[in-house]
């Protein structure tokens, strides 16, 4: 039997690759997206494509709907991919700039997971795959915001791993590092939105580190230890074939030293390696 698998933000990036390579294997791909231009673009590749927005409630029950009435009821796998980011400094950050985030990186992504559940647990099975970041594991300057998105996505991911032990459903986390994807691109009209980087104690910072590399022609150089969305898709697979998979998956080296350096040393120790980093 054909398995059918909902996955969120694949206008472009990961959930693009992760989309056309399933599909490819034979899998019914339901590849959502925000905006109904990029869903028609995936349907002339031959995609089942819809509609998904994490920020309304409205879409997020609605594509819920669609997903469980054009699998018949049945969902073997979600993969909770979509995200921005905001760059600037914490205490630039309006409360409803944060709150905006959280809806799209934290909200959404767990509210359609609840609108799921019933289904995989009727049927005793299936994967949640949420797609993280390095950035769940440590925290890097600029990037409040969405370190505190993936922090919580991390603690909601594990909660619900032990509250599903039972149930045949499993809950994985997907830990990208440096990615080739157009989150610098999508994150300018969020910056400009609600960042008054003219006004602010950082202006200098702003002008010299942050405007450069967030505007960087075609995103700027590859960060080092850079790898192609492929190798998220290729975690996600073996998660995805596993009956019994990984809590976690790291991708790229910077996930893995992460991972290490959280085991080994005090924070203190950490603030001082982090600091060193853009």
């Amino acid at each position: 039997m054909q398995k059918t698998i909902l996955i969120t933000g694949c206008s472009s990036g990961i959930g693009l690759d992760a989309a056309t390579t399933l599909h490819a294997d034979g899998w019914h791909v339901l590849a959502t997206c925000r905006q109904a231009e990029d869903c028609d673009r995936l349907k002339e590749q031959g995609l089942d494509s819809f509609v998904l927005d994490y920020a309304n409630s409205t879409s997020v029950r609605d594509g819920a709907a669609q997903a469980l009435e054009r699998t018949g009821g049945k969902l073997d796998a979600l993969f909770n991919n979509g995200a921005y980011g905001i760059p600037g400094f914490v205490e630039d950050m309006p409360r409803d700039a944060i709150r905006h985030l959280f809806e799209t990186n934290l909200f959404g992504p767990f509210e359609l997971i609840n609108e799921l559940l019933p289904a995989m647990r009727k049927q005793g099975s299936g994967h949640i795959v949420n797609c993280s970041s390095v950035l769940g594991l440590v925290a890097m300057r600029y990037r409040g915001p969405y370190n505190a998105s993936k922090f919580a996505m991390e603690g909601l991911s594990d909660t619900l791993r032990l509250e599903l032990h039972d149930s045949g459903i499993h809950v994985v986390l997907i830990e990208p590092g440096p990615i080739s994807t157009k989150i610098r691109l999508n994150s300018q009209p969020h910056f400009e939105k609600w960042i008054d980087a003219e006004n602010s104690t950082h202006k200098a910072t702003y002008e010299n580190k942050i405007k450069p590399r967030l505007y960087a022609p075609t995103g700027g150089p590859p960060d080092r230890f850079e790898l192609p969305p492929s190798a998220v898709t290729d975690k996600l697979k073996r998660a995805l074939n596993s009956n019994n998979p990984n809590p976690r998956y790291y991708v790229t080296t910077p996930t893995y030293i992460a991972g290490i350096f959280k085991r080994l040393f005090s924070t203190r120790v950490q603030d001082k390696i982090w600091l060193r980093q853009a």
